[in-house]
């Protein structure tokens, strides 16, 4: 056997996998959302991605390192100017370290085309989103059962005998409400719909203190149909306090146009709204 083939065709094989977990991975809906709807993709979880991601990512760099060994004499034959003199910062050096500086400057301060592939897959993860659900709040299903419950706003007598109407099992109250989904083969989304209290259409709902996560992902037409409220007129009031308020713009979007964060902007909504959680 050839270390120097072998060298050369693992970082080649492993390159080409590192290149597909990207793709999976700028893709996969955001952690709460993949964790919640338990999201996986060729039967792995986002987890489980990330893992392999991880794992080829030392693989390729521990093979590049072998290959930069078994290729030193031409990679320093690479920064030599005319004279065969050794030099680091040859015209080939200067324009490769200028590349390099150039992406990392323009991803920093957010300039296309550097900030189009990260806008792009914000909106796709958003998207996912929008398709799987977001959770009530962050690691929800890491809970136990009756903390869950008690965090959601749910009762829970009438929780625990809606569960156990629906055929649920449980241990006790204070199981994990994810290791309950596993065990009736479920996602923690679907066994939190089965929890909820039948709403009627017409109820106005309150805002809770906290916004659930994803708030500022959501269009303020999508913010204000989610809590029962009418856009035209919170717009409206909106504007009295001195901000500015279109139906299509992301709520996150808004409050850096009003020169204010997304909290404060809740903040004012629940305000003018009279929908504070008493």
């Amino acid at each position: 056997m050839n270390i120097r083939k072998i060298t050369s065709l693992t970082a080649l094989i492993s390159f080409v996998l590192i290149l597909i977990t990207s793709v999976i991975l700028y893709i996969v809906p955001q952690g709460r959302i993949a964790y919640w709807s338990d999201w996986h993709l060729w039967g792995f979880s986002k987890t489980q991605w990330g893992n392999l991601h991880i794992n080829l990512g030392v693989l390729f760099l521990l093979t590049i390192f072998l290959h930069i060994y078994y290729n030193w004499k031409p990679i320093l034959n690479y920064m030599k100017n005319k004279d065969r003199q050794l030099k680091i910062f040859t015209k080939n050096f200067n324009a490769a370290l200028l590349i390099t500086i150039i992406v990392a400057l323009g991803t920093y301060f957010m300039v296309p085309p550097f900030s189009t592939f990260l806008i792009v897959s914000e909106n796709i993860k958003d998207a996912g989103a929008i398709k799987y659900g977001e959770p009530p709040f962050g690691h929800a299903e890491l809970s136990p059962l009756d903390s869950f419950i008690e965090k959601t706003g749910l009762n829970l007598e009438t929780s625990l005998n809606k569960l156990k109407a629906a055929g649920i099992k449980i241990e006790n109250k204070n199981q994990i409400f994810l290791d309950i989904a596993k065990n009736n083969n479920m996602t923690p989304k679907r066994l939190f719909e089965i929890m909820q209290p039948e709403k009627k259409e017409t109820q106005a709902t309150l805002l809770p203190e906290i916004p659930a996560p994803g708030m500022g992902n959501k269009t303020f037409l999508q913010f204000c149909n989610d809590y029962k409220l009418d856009s035209a007129v919170l717009s409206n009031d909106l504007a009295l306090k001195g901000i500015n308020i279109t139906n299509d713009t992301k709520i996150k979007t808004l409050a850096e146009l009003n020169q204010i964060t997304p909290i404060q902007l809740y903040d004012l909504i629940k305000q003018v709204s009279g929908r504070e959680k008493l």
